[in-house]
């Protein structure tokens, strides 16, 4: 863990937005095991870090993109728990009027482009953003987060060789989780997967995603290079899913052991790690965080009681916010 520094507003503000995400999840999850919440999700619960550490760098102003695993980035970017799950279950209050659902939520108000549930798919609006930054004038940046599953994807190549070509203001940030689906990384992915960026002469970094003061501080220093037109860089960040590539992938003993699941959540959890921190440092009592995580889970328990109870849309939008006019 990084050396602690003196802000404790960010420091309380990180923590807050990890178990924001940890709780949204669990409450998705129960959704879906209740047979509430219609067809499936991803579950983002111990990659917190990741999502959090580098959406603290951004302002309003920035973008980012994301993927089908992507909760987390939301609730980090700024989105509220009301508006989420009513997207997840279809209703009308949620932020794409429930025709997103859990792979295409969009908060354009907080600079969120969009998740995709297209391996990859977001690679091209992120460095479109970019461009489109560079040609304003605009200092604004743009992360594109994506899996390690995704480097195997054409597309990335491309975009890369674009955006070193013309300096473009963007971090592509991979996250590694260990696995493509059912499928070990180091099985799918040959070499390594930084130097897929440094052959287009990309800046590259291999961060360790369970530390969020160790990403964000990595990220506050790329993102204020990036907006003085030093991009694009490149983040591998190392972390792990607990749960399946769905909800689900609930057997997962055929390709990774229930051994190494624990190891990851009893030595390496982010939230736990950061805990530690925050007491040991004095910038809050365990009594500080069990108050807030509390409050955080009513948060949830009466956002899902929210959106279970809100509308549909009406049948005659089907055809509305669908195509551009």
């Amino acid at each position: 863990m990084a050396k602690a520094k003196s802000n404790t507003e960010d420091y309380l503000r990180m923590y807050t937005q990890m178990v924001r995400i940890r709780t949204f999840e669990d409450n998705a999850n129960q959704l879906y095991l209740s047979a509430r919440m219609p067809g499936l999700t991803h579950m983002y619960s111990g990659e917190e870090a990741v999502a959090v550490g580098i959406c603290e760098a951004l302002t309003d102003d920035d973008r980012i993109t994301s993927t089908h695993r992507g909760h987390g980035h939301c609730v980090a970017k700024g989105a509220e728990f009301k508006a989420m799950f009513c997207e997840l279950l279809g209703k009308a209050e949620g932020y794409c009027r429930g025709k997103g659902g859990s792979m295409h939520i969009a908060d354009q108000s907080h600079g969120n482009l969009g998740a995709n549930a297209i391996v990859g798919g977001s690679m091209g609006i992120a460095t479109g953003s970019a461009l489109r930054a560079k040609l304003q004038g605009s200092d604004d940046v743009t992360v594109c987060f994506f899996g390690d599953g995704a480097t195997a994807q054409g597309l990335l190549y491309e975009v890369m060789n674009m955006a070193a070509l013309w300096k473009l203001p963007v971090i592509y940030a991979c996250e590694n989780n260990g696995y493509s689906e059912y499928t070990k990384t180091e099985e799918i992915a040959a070499g390594s997967i930084t130097a897929r960026a440094e052959a287009f002469g990309i800046e590259a970094h291999q961060v360790d995603g369970q530390d969020v003061l160790e990403v964000n501080d990595l990220a506050r220093k790329l993102v204020a290079r990036a907006r003085k037109g030093e991009g694009p860089f490149f983040i591998e960040l190392m972390t792990y899913r607990y749960h399946g590539h769905h909800v689900g992938d609930i057997n997962r003993e055929y390709y990774r052991s229930k051994a190494e699941e624990k190891e990851w959540k009893d030595n390496r959890d982010p939230i736990i790690r950061f805990r530690a921190h925050l007491v040991r440092e004095g910038i809050a009592t365990e009594a500080d965080l069990d108050a807030l995580n509390a409050e955080i889970e009513k948060d949830a328990a009466e956002a899902v009681a929210y959106a279970l109870d809100a509308a549909y849309p009406d049948a005659a939008e089907v055809n509305q916010h669908v195509y551009a006019a």
